[in-house]
C-alpha cells in the first residue's frame, strides 16, 4: 500500500506550484518580444515581416523598408522552363503532359504573346521586354542545336581513307533558323526607328483629344488607340520614311509566311484528320464551290469575288473546305497510281490534278489576301499531333514573327490612312475656302461693272442705225448681183458655188474675254492663210 503524503511533503508541493507560477507571471510581459525574436529568426533570409527589435527603454516597434526581393537567377529560371517542359506542361507528374513537341511549341507561343501582346503602337519596346524576349527565344532555339543527321564523310589517318558518318544539324534547321532569326532582328530593329518620330501620336478612346465625328475608327478594332497626325497631314520626306518602313515589314511578312507554309505543307497529316473527311471533295466543298472550281474556264480572282468573305469565320471555312479536298483528291491520285483504289473513282487523273491546282491557287491568294486570319482545322491538327521537334520549333518561331509582322504592318497602316483622312480634309478646307473667296470677288466685281445689257441698251441708243462691213466699203446688194452674174458667165454655176463658201476662219463666232484683248492690242499670232 502506498503511503499518505505527509505535511513536509504537502508543504514543498504547494511551495512548486507557487514558483511555477510567479515564473509564469513575469514572463507574460516578454512573450510579445519572444515571439518577435522568433520572427526574426523564421525570416533572417529578408522575407519577415517589416518590424525590428528596439532594446531598451522604448519598446515601440517602428516599420522598415522592405529588402529588395531576391531576383531568381538565369539558371534557375531556366531549369523552370526546361522541367515543366520535360513533363509536357504537366507539372504534377501523373504523365498527362503533351509531347515534347507541342510543349516547345506552345512554350515560343506563349512567350511570344507575354512580350508582343501589348504592342499596340509604333514604339521601341522596353528594354526588359526586349531582354526577356531574347534571352528565353534562345534557350527555346538552342535545342534545335542538338537536332543532327548523320552525313558520310572522308577522314585521312596514316594515308588511309576511311569513310565514317559525322553529326550535321539538320538541313530545314540550318537554312530556316538563322532567317528568322534576322528577321526577329529586323523586326525589333524597325520598331527602334521610331523612337525620335514627333509628327503622329496616339490618344485613348475615352481621352479629350479622341477623334470626334466622321474621324471615328470605323473596324472592330476598338481596343487599338487612335493615330493622331497635324491638320495638314505628315511631312512628305515622314511620308517617305513611313512608306519605306511599311515596305520593309512587308517582306518580313511574306518572308515568314512562306517559311511557315512549307513547314506545315511538310509536316505529316494526322490519321484523325483523314478519318473525320468525307468520301469526295464535292461533298466537302459543297455543290456551289464545286461547280466554280470545275468549270473549264477558271478565274480565281472572279470566283473569290464571287464569294462570301466578309469575315474570319467565313474565311476560315472556306479554307477549311478548300484543304478538305485537296487532301481528298491527292490520297485518290495516289491509291490509283498503287492501283489500290479504295474509294469509287468517277473522276479522271487528270481532272483531279487540275482541280488541285486549282484549290491550292485559292489557298495562295487566301493567304496573301488576309493574312491576319486563324489557322485552318488542317494546320492546328498537324501542329497538335506532330512528334517532330525540330518542325514545331520552325512552325511557332515562324508564326510568331508573321504575327509580330502584320502587327507592326497593321499600325503604319492606321498612321498612312490618318495621314491621308488629314491631307483629304485639309484639301477639302482649302479647295472650299478657295471657291468661298472666287465667289466673292465675282460678286464685288458683278456690282463694279453694269450689265451687259444696260451697255448693249445704251450702244443702240447711241448708234440707232448699224452700219455693216459693205456699207464701209461702199458696196451694196446691186454690186453684189451684177459680179454674180459675170462670174457666173465666165466660170460657171458649179465652180461659182464652191468660190461662195465662207473660209473656215471667217466664220462668226463667240470670242473669249482673252481673245478680244488679243485682238485689240494687236498681239495676237496671224492666222493660217486659206
Amino acid at each position: 500500500m502506498k503511503e499518505p503524503p505527509s505535511l513536509l511533503d504537502q508543504d514543498n508541493q504547494k511551495y512548486n506550484s507557487g514558483l511555477r507560477q510567479l515564473q509564469g507571471m513575469q514572463l507574460e510581459g516578454g512573450l510579445a518580444t519572444v515571439r518577435c525574436a522568433m520572427d526574426q529568426l523564421a525570416f533572417r533570409s529578408g522575407e519577415s515581416n517589416g518590424w525590428s527589435i528596439h532594446q531598451g527603454n522604448d519598446k515601440s516597434q517602428l516599420p522598415r523598408e522592405d529588402p529588395k526581393p531576391k531576383q531568381p537567377s538565369d539558371m534557375e529560371m531556366m531549369k523552370e522552363k526546361f522541367a515543366k517542359l520535360l513533363l509536357g506542361e504537366d507539372m504534377s507528374g501523373g504523365g498527362k503532359g503533351v509531347s515534347s513537341a507541342l510543349a516547345l511549341s506552345n512554350a515560343i507561343t506563349n512567350l511570344a504573346a507575354s512580350v508582343f501582346g501589348e504592342q499596340r503602337r509604333l514604339e521601341p519596346m522596353s528594354a526588359d521586354r526586349k531582354e526577356r524576349w531574347k534571352k528565353e527565344v534562345d534557350w527555346l532555339l538552342c535545342v534545335t542545336d542538338h537536332i543532327v543527321e548523320f552525313i558520310p564523310s572522308q577522314q585521312n589517318t596514316n594515308g588511309v581513307n576511311m569513310e565514317i558518318m559525322t553529326t550535321k544539324q539538320r538541313t530545314d534547321l540550318q537554312m530556316n533558323i538563322p532567317a528568322l532569326r534576322k528577321l526577329d532582328a529586323m523586326l525589333l530593329d524597325c520598331l527602334d526607328n521610331f523612337k525620335d518620330q514627333t509628327e503622329f501620336y496616339y490618344v485613348k478612346k475615352d481621352s479629350d483629344n479622341s477623334d470626334k465625328g466622321g474621324d471615328q475608327r470605323k473596324d472592330e478594332k476598338w481596343w487599338l488607340p487612335t493615330c493622331k497626325v497635324p491638320p495638314n497631314g505628315l511631312s512628305e520626306m515622314t511620308r517617305r520614311w513611313v512608306q519605306s518602313q511599311k515596305d520593309s515589314v512587308n517582306q518580313v511578312l511574306k518572308a515568314a509566311m512562306a517559311i511557315n507554309a512549307q513547314v506545315l505543307t511538310e509536316m505529316e497529316i494526322p490519321e484523325n484528320y483523314i478519318e473525320s473527311l468525307p468520301k469526295n471533295g464535292r461533298s466537302s466543298l459543297g455543290d456551289a464551290i464545286y461547280k466554280g472550281i470545275t468549270v473549264e474556264f477558271f478565274d480565281p480572282d472572279t470566283f473569290l469575288s464571287s464569294m462570301d468573305l466578309s469575315s474570319d469565320h467565313k474565311i476560315v471555312d472556306f479554307k477549311d473546305r478548300i484543304e478538305a479536298s485537296i487532301v481528298i483528291w491527292r490520297r485518290k491520285m495516289i491509291s490509283n497510281n498503287n492501283s489500290k483504289s479504295h474509294w469509287g473513282s468517277a473522276v479522271s487523273l487528270e481532272k483531279r490534278e487540275l482541280f488541285e491546282e486549282r484549290a491550292n491557287t485559292l489557298l495562295l491568294i487566301l493567304k496573301h489576301r488576309f493574312p491576319g486570319t486563324p489557322q485552318s482545322s488542317l494546320d492546328i491538327s498537324k501542329i497538335q499531333y506532330n512528334r517532330d521537334v525540330g518542325q514545331a520549333i520552325l512552325e511557332s518561331y515562324s508564326r510568331v514573327i508573321e504575327s509580330l509582322a502584320f502587327t507592326v504592318f497593321s499600325r503604319i497602316e492606321d498612321v498612312l490612312n490618318a495621314d491621308t483622312a488629314a491631307r483629304s480634309a485639309s484639301q477639302a478646307g482649302t479647295g472650299s475656302a478657295k471657291r468661298n473667296g472666287l465667289s466673292a470677288a465675282t460678286a464685288t466685281w458683278q456690282e463694279r461693272l453694269p450689265s451687259y445689257k444696260e451697255a448693249e441698251k445704251e450702244s443702240t441708243a447711241e448708234t440707232p442705225t448699224s452700219m455693216t462691213l459693205l456699207d464701209f466699203m461702199g458696196w451694196n446688194a446691186a454690186d453684189q448681183k451684177e459680179s454674180d452674174d459675170k462670174s457666173d458667165f465666165f466660170m460657171g454655176n458649179e465652180l461659182h458655188k464652191d468660190s461662195t463658201k465662207v473660209p473656215p476662219a471667217a466664220t462668226n463666232k463667240k470670242l473669249s474675254y482673252l481673245e478680244k484683248i488679243e485682238n485689240l492690242s494687236g498681239l495676237r499670232s496671224p492666222t493660217s492663210r486659206h
